[in-house]
């Protein structure tokens, strides 16, 4: 297996673990409001890293500390705004809405990197917007605040995806992962006297935080930080996009949110989309290994 191709399944797992947190989110806010959520969440999840990796905390330089945070306000205002939107719409609406990271992202990558997607990413992604189009055709029209705001947090995102690309070569993972969890969690301190505060605490509760700690978290944030830079933002946003797909299936067995027939034919469409940029990546390289 080639560098790109782990680090590309990394990114995939990852897609998996992103998905289970729309729907256990919905769960978590019959006991936390949502503010606190997360600074317990980003908090908690800063406190395990710097335990399980102090040795390689020390000694930020300036370049690291700029980085970082630059990273962390990216995210951490994605996140705050795409978790206020999450309390007015549905899992998989706001999956699918993030999902919409494939449209922003080669545009992100354009503007910032001065770097077009290729024509076999171009192809992938035309075949994952009509599968986006078509997984959210089940779902109401009607755009509400909560649509908006999950929006505003995807394009965040998309955003995020490059500058990750860019900052995370030739510096210490670690800390930049560190330096982008804990300024998440400040940015959600900020937030926390704008909300009424719910905290109801029992096993459910716990159990269901932990995972949001520990994998979606800790796990989601070093792995994307160390991998995605051995692929292309366009490429790692097609492999985010199997998201919004495995969303909606979760969000239909535990939240009987309904998919339907063309739901299903739209993750069918995202699924062949992200297959249609790898393969035809694949014949592209090698005609031109052919030709030269």
């Amino acid at each position: 297996m080639t560098k790109q191709s782990r680090a590309e399944l990394y990114l995939l797992l990852l897609g998996f673990i992103w998905a289970s947190t729309f729907v256990i989110f919905k769960f978590l806010l019959n006991y936390l409001s949502p503010f606190l959520f997360l600074v317990l969440r980003y908090f908690i999840a800063t406190i395990i890293f710097y335990f399980l990796f102090r040795n390689q905390l020390q000694n930020f330089s300036k370049t690291s500390l700029k980085k970082g945070i630059s990273l962390g306000i990216l995210v951490g205002i994605g996140i705050v705004i795409q978790t206020i939107g999450l309390t007015f719409t549905t899992a998989s609406k706001a999956a699918f809405i993030t999902g919409m990271m494939v449209v922003f992202t080669p545009f992100a990558q354009i503007f910032i990197i001065k770097k077009k997607p290729n024509i076999a990413n171009v192809i992938g992604i035309a075949v994952v917007i009509l599968g986006l189009y078509f997984l959210t055709y089940p779902i109401e029209t009607n755009i509400n605040k909560g649509d908006l705001m999950v929006l505003c947090g995807s394009i965040l995102f998309g955003i995020y995806i490059v500058y990750l690309d860019v900052y995370s070569r030739d510096e210490n993972i670690y800390k930049i992962s560190f330096l982008q969890m804990i300024t998440t969690g400040v940015i959600a301190l900020f937030a926390l006297p704008t909300e009424s505060i719910k905290f109801i605490f029992n096993f459910d509760m716990f159990t269901m935080l932990a995972y949001m700690i520990i994998f979606a978290t800790i796990i989601t944030t070093y792995v994307q930080t160390n991998y995605q830079k051995d692929t292309t933002p366009t490429k790692a946003v097609l492999i985010f996009s199997v998201e919004p797909v495995i969303a909606s299936i979760l969000a239909f067995y535990f939240l009987s949110e309904r998919i339907g027939t063309m739901g299903v034919i739209g993750g069918g469409l995202i699924i062949l989309g992200i297959l249609i940029s790898e393969f035809i990546g694949i014949f592209f390289k090698k005609l031109n290994h052919k030709n030269i």
